[in-house]
């Protein structure tokens, strides 16, 4: 179990979103919920560049040496520009400190916020961001609002539950990614207080829930392995 919670497991996913339509391929690097472990220059370097690399909240958490986290930015910015959005355990930290490590490491905070990148001419895709709901941040009317075209959307929320109110907005998001559950973390006979980290696909949207890379009170896992994803999003 705590050999389980050291792996650096990456999955490799190919996605066709209904609306993506640029000849390129969109390459995304996403991790979450690294909380107390470190990241090694080594591994990362075997990893292939990406168009984006998306921290899906819960970089850290109390007790974590921000030296730590500092090391851990600059080894993802190696894979390609990096975006963030907040998890539960970041707020629990001085935002102020972290916040301005994190600008000055060129990361993106997507606070309900949203970013264009231009894949090719005529074909972008945004990237858009929710606060925490367990602190009652998101907002997902405006991290949404300057979305106004049929390029590709997509969102990232800490926590899953971000998908009972997409249902209930109007605007076209084509991928969800979210960490939070750990994937049950350790599951005894398949039972977890989470279900395990999946791909599905709701109506037109993609929904990726991580296991991910770290672990919160114990560092020990069983049934739900660490994980990272490279997504390839394709026509």
């Amino acid at each position: 179990m705590l050999k389980r919670a050291f792996e650096n497991n990456i999955s490799y996913i190919n996605i066709e979103p209904d609306h993506y339509k640029a000849e390129k391929d969109f390459s995304i690097f996403f991790i979450s919920d690294i909380h107390r472990r470190n990241l090694y220059l080594n591994w990362v370097k075997s990893i292939p560049s990406a168009d984006a690399v998306i921290i899906g909240g819960d970089l850290m958490e109390k007790g974590v040496p921000y030296s730590r986290v500092e090391r851990n930015i600059q080894i993802l910015s190696e894979i390609g520009p990096v975006y963030f959005v907040y998890g539960n355990n970041d707020e629990e930290v001085d935002l102020k400190k972290l916040n301005h490590l994190l600008r000055r490491n060129n990361v993106t905070i997507l606070e309900n916020e949203v970013r264009k990148i231009e894949i090719e001419k005529d074909h972008s895709i945004w990237i858009a961001g929710v606060g925490d709901i367990s602190y009652k941040k998101d907002d997902l009317q405006e991290a949404l609002q300057a979305v106004n075209t049929t390029d590709p959307v997509i969102l990232v929320s800490h926590e899953p539950g971000i998908m009972h109110k997409l249902s209930k907005s109007k605007k076209k998001v084509d991928l969800v990614l979210s960490g939070h559950t750990h994937g049950g973390q350790v599951r005894f006979f398949g039972a977890g207080p989470y279900e395990p980290g999946s791909l599905k696909k709701i109506n037109e949207t993609y929904q990726l829930i991580s296991n991910g890379f770290g672990t919160t009170l114990l560092p020990l896992r069983l049934g739900a392995k660490s994980e990272t994803h490279y997504i390839s999003l394709k026509r």
